[in-house]
């Protein structure tokens, strides 16, 4: 297995989302895992929540296709999305080449914090990947 990226400033989801800590206007930063996007592998389409949409947390709000699957994006937390990444729409192969950077998927105004502290830190998910035989 490729040695994998896991930034110690992000919150993980058992489904591969991320998010980045919420500011004080409670917006985070969603996207997939290195370790979700590698599972993939070349990240063909991105379907994703328009903002104004509302996301609940652990339930479908769009689909990554890849030349050998289709994902869910899982909403790690519940809000109302505030903006969408519209580059990663119009090029998906940029969550294989950075799925922490360039390749967010969209920001949401979390309307429970307590979602958020419920993810797992970056040692969590390791341990979390890993023992799905990653």
């Amino acid at each position: 297995m490729a040695q994998l990226d896991f930034p110690a400033d992000l919150k993980y989801s058992r489904d591969h989302e991320w998010i980045a800590e919420a500011g004080e206007d409670a917006v985070v930063r969603v996207g997939i895992s290195d370790f979700a996007q590698d599972s993939l592998g070349d990240v063909v389409y991105v379907d994703l929540p328009a903002v104004g949409d509302t996301v609940t947390a652990n339930e479908t709000c769009g689909e990554i296709e890849s030349t050998k699957s289709v994902s869910d994006v899982v909403a790690p937390v519940s809000g109302e999305v505030v903006t969408v990444n519209d580059d990663v729409v119009e090029t998906p192969e940029t969550l294989n080449t950075d799925p922490y950077g360039a390749g967010w998927l969209f920001e949401v105004r979390i309307s429970d914090p307590a979602e958020a502290e419920a993810l797992m830190d970056a040692d969590s998910y390791r341990q979390n990947v890993e023992s799905e035989g990653a």
